[in-house]
């Protein structure tokens, strides 16, 4: 239950993944009785040192985009053009 609150409230999926790792292991424990495990063995954020984060594509035209649009100086008019345009590039 409380691994799916986790996911709810917005926790990256990687420290997700590993609290279903730590409570894999940690059911595994009590069927085979060895539930004397601490806890502290089985360290739920050591996933950022396991884990790279992705890297950013190298050209982003969506991101390249957005940077030249300056929505204070467009009318409303040109902010609708500039948001289809956007939908577009995101292929929506």
């Amino acid at each position: 239950y409380g691994v799916q609150v986790a996911r709810l409230a917005g926790l990256p999926e990687a420290v997700v993944d590993r609290a279903k790792e730590v409570l894999h292991q940690l059911e595994e424990g009590e069927v085979s009785g060895k539930t004397n495990r601490l806890v502290d063995d089985l360290p739920l954020f050591s996933v950022a040192v396991k884990r790279e984060a992705p890297k950013p594509p190298k050209s982003d035209a969506l991101g390249m985009a957005l940077g030249e649009i300056n929505p204070d100086e467009m009318t409303p008019r040109e902010a609708l053009e500039a948001l289809y345009r956007l939908k577009g590039l995101a292929g929506i």
